[in-house]
């Protein structure tokens, strides 16, 4: 059994179903721990009644420091916050062998047991996802300002060693967790750059098919689409994989009927291949929430500087980098109605 956890509230809940739903169709060996973050999630996530889903409600979680820093912090700068705490939970209250963070903004296509063997040979306590930035200026101007690891797909068992670097890293997210980009933190993103040299039994992931996002999609070309999902091509060395899940970071919406998805590839094939079955899935999911009396704002704000969430909210929305990145929503709401 794959024991995963994650955090959202309503404003993420489609893209939480989704996530849920892509893994129910990939495979029915998980559990996947979700903590609600607000009341109507969670209110509707009890009536959804997941059958692979355990829910908890935020205030299982929150103690006197963590309400400290809920008033101190952004929406987002809280969650980040508490991302090694509810993996701490799953742990130590649910007493599972293990758990894996996944984003809620993630979506499999394939089963991600291929994942866990890698984790099992390698006898690893602990993974961390690279971000995997092209070897270029722009890449490393992205990987000094976010960290080489990316907060996605992050895995800690029961060991001592596990605990120590768990326990660590909610320390320093406690002390810290701010969307600003300094030299050795950034969120709760950079402090993963300490786990190889402070701690035993860390296992960066190399299948290259768990982590792919926009930030390093531009590196890989479509090979072919086979029954399980797309199988890509790395451009530099030629060697194939198949795509285990994709991190739907920095979608954006212009209005309520036009999305740019800021895919980092000028390739329409293979942002297709990718982009397309994910905003069916948020369609589906966000024509099932209406039911629930559950609405989306077409804003994308998460810092707590106000000039940073107004830029947010108002101006980068609209940069576009490529009129292929533009997607019309109509088409997938019209394929849904028949």
């Amino acid at each position: 059994m794959v024991i995963f956890c994650t955090l959202f509230d309503s404003y993420y809940l489609d893209k939480g179903l989704a996530l849920y739903r892509s893994l129910e169709d990939c495979t029915e060996n998980f559990k996947l721990y979700i903590f609600s973050f607000d009341d109507k999630s969670f209110e509707i996530l009890q009536k959804l009644e997941l059958k692979h889903a355990v829910l908890t409600h935020y205030s299982e979680i929150e103690d006197d420091e963590l309400l400290k820093l809920k008033k101190e912090r952004s929406k987002a700068e809280y969650c980040w916050t508490c991302t090694p705490v509810i993996i701490e939970y799953v742990l130590r209250h649910y007493k599972e062998q293990n758990c894996t963070y996944i984003d809620a903004d993630l979506y499999f296509f394939r089963d991600p047991q291929i994942l866990f063997d890698e984790i099992k040979e390698a006898k690893a306590n602990i993974v961390i996802t690279e971000h995997r930035f092209k070897d270029n200026q722009s890449g490393r101007r992205l990987c000094k300002r976010s960290g080489k690891y990316c907060v996605e797909f992050n895995y800690f068992d029961q060991s001592e060693n596990a605990w120590e670097a768990l326990t660590w890293w909610k320390n320093k997210c406690f002390e810290w967790c701010y969307h600003l980009y300094e030299p050795e933190r950034m969120g709760d993103q950079k402090y993963l750059e300490k786990f190889p040299k402070l701690f035993q039994g860390v296992h960066e992931l190399q299948h290259y098919g768990g982590g792919v996002a926009p930030w390093n999609l531009g590196q890989y070309k479509l090979c072919r689409i086979e029954s399980g999902g797309p199988v890509l091509t790395d451009k530099r060395t030629g060697s194939e994989f198949r795509l285990i899940f994709y991190h739907f970071q920095n979608i954006r919406y212009l209005s309520e009927n036009v999305v740019n998805v800021s895919s980092g590839t000028r390739s329409v094939k293979l942002k297709d291949a990718i982009y397309r079955p994910y905003l069916a899935a948020i369609e589906q999911r966000r024509k099932e929430l209406k039911n629930y009396g559950v609405f989306f704002s077409v804003k994308k704000v998460y810092s707590s500087n106000k000039l940073i969430a107004f830029l947010q909210g108002n101006i980068l929305r609209f940069k576009v980098k490529s009129i292929t990145d533009i997607y019309q929503l109509k088409q997938f709401r019209e394929a849904e109605k028949k």
